[in-house]
């Protein structure tokens, strides 16, 4: 991919030189330059100005050293050898002071106490504010590519309370909807005209804007099919799968899937490897637990359950091939950018998401035909539209009925807008980044990601009051509100593209908020190097579920830490740039109102009834996020943790184990993974040496110290580092985009993440050849961390 870099234009080196601390960009070609003419004079002429003035200037300074003048005006009172004059003296020791120690009060924190940093970040976050900017943001549509008033507004505020800010634009290849149809045909007359739209509530004022963003997914192929069609459960690898082994014929078939299981863009993607030849993707009721129609409950907005016409947008990229704009895989999307082939990354079929309300007519004129969901694997056993009179049978539909679906989509580049806030810190290559996504696919988005961007500003507000306050950071903070997450991370991937030098040797971690609260119930995911850290801060946090007087997050949170998968705007961080990267938000529960996912129900009335009456979920995460980032900032040892991710690794290598075994993988041998077993077990013993030195490193240092500080800079520097030593630069087989060899979203999955996919997906494949090579390249990884950290 190099071949594609070149110099950087000049209007390029003028951009990156307003964006500091973005020192270091990713320069593209830019095939549209100049040449102009008589090039050989011109340079010969620029030669020769240059020439003629030093030539001179070195005769002068012959001269003078011939007369014994070492002044070169006669008039500068000369020190004899061996001293410095006042000025020099003290010029010098101010440099030596900042090679010493970050600011003079290190390892105190500089401008006001720690604790008083944390008590400001801590004491204010208010529901009120929160509540006002996700008024703000919910007020109207702002799909990614336009929002340019919303972005312009970000940075105002955030400039507003002492953050320097800027906007940050690319130019991406997305869609916007044209047309759509959806038509039940029985003998080609029309049974059933969906309307592929969600009924406006009386109740909720988004739901009735007339700019509402109509219903259609991102990256969805235009097309008129008409076709039979089949019901295809969650459109999993292992659903469609069993279809084949039940014989069900597929091919020039429409899929009828639900939502659910794997990132939507995957079901459209092996529908088509199988020559199926359209999608409809509807969200099924059974998969909202308890709050449901059929157990009693009023649907919204007269209660918690799913409204019968809620219908899920999203993108149907292939995420877990690579993410970001499809036509600039691996490098940013600036003017000029060369263009790639979108083939094999976004979908060839058309496709389009309804409601339930609107796929019943389906369901219903399959029931009798092609065996029953029952007779299937239990995975299959989980359709909540029984008491709709839908036996869901498989289908395929008869020959006479069929559905005629038309998806009209609108191709075109256009710029979108990430909002960047920089807080300079004492150490310049010590950079932590803190993130969310702006853009939504509907009015709303209160929840997804404006319950987000909501907590995000009050992060930003509360580091700005400590600012006025007088604090001066020892780390520097960057702020993101990025552009473009919903069609496939585009802001945040062309971003860290873009960046990926200076990130690569500055940054330590990436916190990132999506969903910032839709209920109760806290979630994360995070490299291992963090787990401490989670724990940590959400001990110090109260819940305000208070049932139990003065319980924390942690005392109501279940203490599980996901894997890093994908789906939000980490994955760039964590997968591509082995930056370790940390996902936070409260989440729902099958007990809690169901949450309208992508749907013009997701709105701020939604929220202020149902999803977080009072605000309080918004401004608990703002403080979570707040406290984990001062302690990343602040703390002398960045407070990571290296024996964490050993177990980690040992734990993803028993499940490698575990999957070969079941998989009756016969060729495997039995020592396959000894050696990768011993490299762990050897950098558990790294790690935990290297975890005891890093937390003795300042009890006993009375105050600043230059020596002190420079080991605790070594240890930072290799924390910083450790998870970019998991980084395998030519990435994985199937999808060279992803570079990391402990994490990647699942193949299949898109959402989910799995551990050495490398491994896995040999194994899933059956192929030795590729098993011995992954096990080796995630083998020499680990030694490399080993090295890294007895180095």
């Amino acid at each position: 991919m190099h071949e594609k870099f070149g110099k950087m234009p000049p209007s390029q080196e003028q951009q990156y030189s307003e964006r500091t601390p973005l020192i270091q960009r990713v320069p593209v070609d830019d095939e549209r330059r100049v040449h102009f003419p008589h090039q050989r004079v011109r340079r010969f002429c620029t030669i020769g100005l240059i020439t003629i003035p030093l030539l001179t200037l070195a005769i002068i300074f012959f001269c003078i050293a011939i007369a014994g003048q070492n002044d070169l005006f006669g008039d500068h009172q000369t020190e004899s050898s061996g001293t410095l004059s006042h000025h020099q003296r003290d010029s010098q020791e101010v440099l030596h002071g900042d090679l010493a120690l970050p600011h003079p009060a290190w390892p105190a924190s500089q401008g006001i106490a720690y604790d008083e940093l944390k008590h400001i970040l801590h004491d204010t976050p208010s529901p009120k504010y929160a509540r006002e900017w996700s008024e703000y943001y919910t007020a109207g549509p702002h799909l990614a590519g336009k929002n340019k008033s919303q972005a312009e507004w970000t940075r105002d505020k955030w400039e507003s309370w002492g953050v320097k800010s800027s906007i940050a634009a690319y130019e991406v290849y997305l869609n916007y909807p044209k047309d759509h149809r959806l038509a039940l045909l029985k003998d080609g007359n029309v049974a059933f005209e969906a309307t592929l739209e969600e009924d406006v509530l009386e109740d909720d004022p988004t739901t009735g804007m007339k700019d509402r963003v109509p219903t259609f997914h991102g990256y969805s192929a235009s097309g008129n099919v008409t076709a039979q069609y089949v019901y295809c459960n969650y459109g999993t690898f292992a659903d469609f799968e069993e279809l084949q082994k039940a014989g069900i014929e597929l091919k020039s078939k429409i899929a009828l899937v639900k939502y659910g299981g794997i990132f939507r863009g995957l079901k459209l993607k092996r529908a088509s490897e199988l020559g199926m030849i359209g999608g409809i993707i509807y969200s099924d009721p059974g998969d909202d637990g308890e709050i449901t129609e059929e157990n009693g409950y009023k649907t919204y907005p007269d209660g918690p359950a799913r409204n019968p016409s809620s219908v899920q947008r999203g993108s149907t990229q292939y995420l877990s091939v690579a993410p970001g704009d499809p036509t600039t895989i691996g490098y940013p999307s600036l003017p000029g950018a060369p263009r790639q082939s979108t083939k094999g990354k976004i979908p060839d079929i058309p496709s389009v998401p309804i409601s339930y309300a609107e796929a019943l007519p389906l369901l219903k004129a399959l029931n009798g035909h092609g065996p029953n969901a029952t007779s299937f694997s239990s995975y299959w056993h989980t359709g909540g539209l029984g008491y709709k009179d839908v036996h869901y049978n498989i289908g395929p539909s008869p020959p006479h009925t069929t559905v005629n679906l038309i998806n009209e989509q609108e191709y075109v580049t256009t710029p979108l807008w990430n909002v960047i806030g920089v807080i300079n810190g004492s150490i310049p290559d010590e950079v932590i980044v803190i993130g969310n996504h702006r853009d939504a696919w509907i009015a709303g988005g209160a929840g997804d990601p404006n319950s987000g961007s909501a907590a995000l500003n009050e992060v930003i507000r509360s580091f700005g009051k400590a600012l006025s306050a007088g604090w001066q950071p020892l780390r520097t903070v960057v702020f993101a509100s990025w552009d473009g997450e919903e069609y496939g991370l585009l802001g945040s991937t062309e971003w860290v593209e873009e960046y990926i030098p200076w990130l690569s040797e500055a940054t330590v971690a990436y916190i990132n908020v999506d969903v910032g609260a839709r209920g109760p119930n806290f979630q994360t995911s995070a490299a291992p190097l963090l787990n401490k850290l989670i724990y940590e801060i959400t001990d110090e946090v109260q819940s305000p579920n208070q049932t139990v007087a003065n319980q924390t997050v942690r005392n109501t949170w279940s203490g599980h830490i996901s894997t890093m998968g994908s789906g939000s705007d980490f994955t760039a961080f964590q997968d591509f740039a082995g930056i370790a990267s940390i996902d936070v938000g409260f989440g729902s529960g099958k007990n809690d109102p169901v949450y309208h996912y992508h749907s013009n129900y997701d709105s701020f009335h939604w929220m202020d009834k149902y999803g977080d009456p009072g605000f309080e979920y918004h401004i608990t995460i703002a403080k979570i996020i707040a406290l984990m980032a001062a302690k990343l900032v602040e703390e002398p040892v960045i407070p990571l943790n290296a024996t964490d991710y050993a177990s980690g690794l040992a734990t993803y290598l028993e499940s490698i184990k575990k999957l070969a075994h079941e998989s009756s993988f016969s060729y495997l041998e039995k020592d396959a993974f000894d050696s990768l077993a011993a490299a762990v077990a050897s950098f558990k013993d790294a790690a935990s040496g290297f975890d005891a030195k890093a937390a003795s490193l300042l009890d006993s240092v009375p105050g600043p110290s230059a020596s002190v500080y420079a080991d605790v800079r070594s240890v930072n520097t290799k924390y910083k580092l450790l998870e970019r030593q998991f980084l395998y630069a030519p990435g994985l087989d199937s999808r060279t985009w992803f570079k990391h060899v402990v994490f990647a979203p699942g193949l299949w999955t898109g959402y989910a993440g799995a551990t050495f996919p490398g491994i896995v997906e040999a194994i899933e494949d059956k192929n030795t050849t590729a098993v011995a090579k992954w096990v080796s390249i995630v083998e020499a990884r680990v030694d490399g961390a080993i090295s890294l950290l007895e180095g």
